[in-house]
């Protein structure tokens, strides 16, 4: 029997979405921008000590390889020619900081991730030199914060040996995730290439962007040598090529952190369009064209992308929340409410309130608009009747009322309202979550029926890189997009407005906490120095879960 004959698609072009929580690896057809397949891979998180949060470097490298192979290996089940991938583009969790050894290719601390909470009193020893009140946002656009990738390399320099050692030695390499993934695809310890984009970089607190390049005066005051630091090039064109595995001698030709990628794959090429991506947290971008918006009311200036060498930069104003889709995870893994993340709706769904139950997940602090780190999670408004579903209905709204904050800041900053909100990312499958913020923000909400916008985002700057040129990104070119819209419900405005205001209560309460010795440490006997409300908190969640494991939950 004669085999059967290839699908004749076009060009394709893959993308690797590397996120907080899973791996994936995407397929899309570079002319219609369909998704013809994928694999996704869960990643461990670690959790050392109180708000410390790292990952595995080689997991994370051997989930990009597992996802490439798995995804190889459906299309030819399909009957799809992988040969015809033109390029692949790397999409990322920002800030996340990876040192490794050049030589032997070893990764010499665990990642720290951007979430992780560690580094505070860094950022408060930091804070008492700095050089003027606007040295680094007039540069970098970010607040010190232990968020960004610069006090997380202060913190290995003062704390690894390793580390320290490799760096004397010069055998040490920094880079975001997207450069760790870069260098081992192209070759590693056998001419890996060491680069990141703009994007990548403008997240880290030591590149300036107006320059576009690293800033001197900034590796200065945060004593990082600028040899450790990777190259930086633009967000499309080709880096290397990959030198293993199925798709070996493919060009590496996009990289984007992840709401950059999100952006792009949004299609929000003109000055005042913004997304809203729901994954471990929640990221809001507004591109502001072609020059630097600086925020009054907390929220971040960055880099939205540069899409080739030759090209204009672009830059965005942000609104950055810690915990969206994590909270999910939170009720999954540490109080057992759920056994799948999917069931989160389906408990929403059977009170469609909370009924007094406010969540505030400051797992990591708050972040925009507040910038407050010493903020923890907080649980309030119980009373005996509340139950699982009334929780997962307020960690739903949670997501929410964090939204509207970094809208209403967008606003104020912009001087237009948004008319709607373009989201994405995994969370906007739960319809109840759509529907609640639609109703909050009380504008419409527009969901594409493709949400992969990430991965998207990702290949369109692959496909598009010179020397590649298999994806259009002129607008007369772009794919039109289906999307589904959430309208608010008629007479939401005014319960909403009563809610949003008390959960702004919340949100107080919640600050204030912990101490900068609480995070760094971990030594039980900060719990001395706390407020009573830590105290309060801690005898709550053992309630709910006393309740829960005796059936009553």
């Amino acid at each position: 029997m004669a085999a059967a004959k290839k699908a004749v698609l076009g060009p394709l072009v893959g993308a690797v979405d590397q996120g907080t929580s899973s791996t994936r690896f995407l397929v899309f057809n570079s002319k219609t921008a369909e998704l013809l397949s994928h694999h996704q891979v869960e990643i461990k998180q670690e959790f050392p000590r109180e708000g410390w949060v790292e990952q595995d470097p080689k997991e994370i490298l051997m989930s990009v390889y597992e996802c490439i192979e798995k995804t190889c290996e459906k299309l030819e089940q399909l009957n799809i020619d992988i040969s015809n991938i033109k390029a692949i583009g790397v999409s990322n969790q920002r800030e996340t900081t990876v040192v490794w050894d050049k030589i032997t290719g070893e990764p010499l601390y665990n990642a720290v991730v951007w979430l992780d909470l560690r580094t505070q009193s860094t950022v408060e020893n930091l804070s008492k030199r700095i050089p003027g009140n606007n040295f680094l946002k007039s540069k970098t656009g970010l607040p010190l914060s232990t968020y960004f990738s610069a006090v997380k390399v202060r913190w290995l320099l003062d704390n690894v040996k390793e580390v320290q050692r490799a760096v004397e030695e010069d055998r040490a390499l920094f880079g975001t995730i997207d450069s760790w993934l870069i260098w081992c695809l192209t070759g590693g310890t056998n001419g890996g290439v060491h680069c990141t984009d703009v994007t990548n970089a403008s997240r880290t607190m030591l590149f300036n962007i107006h320059s576009l390049e690293w800033d001197k005066e900034l590796c200065e005051f945060f004593e990082i040598p600028m040899k450790i630091l990777p190259n930086v090039r633009s967000s499309s064109e080709i880096y290397g090529l990959m030198k293993a595995g199925a798709l070996e001698g493919v060009p590496i030709s996009g990289c984007l952190g992840d709401q950059s990628a999100a952006l792009v794959g949004q299609m929000c090429f003109r000055d005042g369009q913004a997304k809203n991506t729901y994954g471990t947290g929640c990221f809001l971008l507004c591109n502001t064209g072609r020059k630097c918006v600086f925020s009054e009311h907390g929220l971040l200036t960055t880099v939205a992308y540069k899409l080739g060498r030759d090209k204009p930069v672009y830059y965005a104003l942000e609104g950055s929340v810690a915990i969206a889709g994590a909270v999910i995870r939170w009720l999954r893994d540490n109080l057992g409410i759920i056994n799948s993340s999917d069931e989160i709706e389906k408990l929403a769904k059977e009170v469609g309130t909370s009924y007094g139950c406010y969540f505030v997940p400051a797992f990591s602090g708050l972040y925009a608009p507040y910038w407050e780190p010493s903020a923890r999670g907080i649980i309030c408004g119980l009373t005996q009747f509340t139950n699982k579903c009334h929780i997962a209905f307020a960690a739903l709204e949670a997501v929410c009322f964090q939204t509207r904050e970094i809208l209403d800041a967008m606003n104020r900053d912009c001087g237009i309202p948004l008319s709607h909100l373009q989201v994405d990312g995994g969370m906007t499958n739960n319809k109840i979550l759509m529907q609640l913020q639609a109703d909050i923000l009380y504008i419409p909400v527009v969901k594409p029926s493709m949400p992969e916008t990430t991965a998207l985002g990702a290949a369109m700057a692959a496909g598009a890189a010179e020397g590649v040129g298999v994806w259009s990104l002129e607008p007369e070119d772009l794919s039109a997009v289906t999307v589904e819209r959430f309208e608010p419900q008629i007479n939401a405005e005014v319960e909403s407005e009563i809610r949003f205001s008390t959960w702004k209560k919340a949100v107080m309460k919640s600050m204030g906490w912990v101490t900068a010795e609480s995070s760094e440490s971990g030594d039980p006997s900060i719990f001395c120095s706390l407020p009573l409300g830590f105290f309060i908190m801690s005898s709550m969640i053992m309630f709910i879960g006393a309740r829960y494991i005796s059936g009553i939950l």
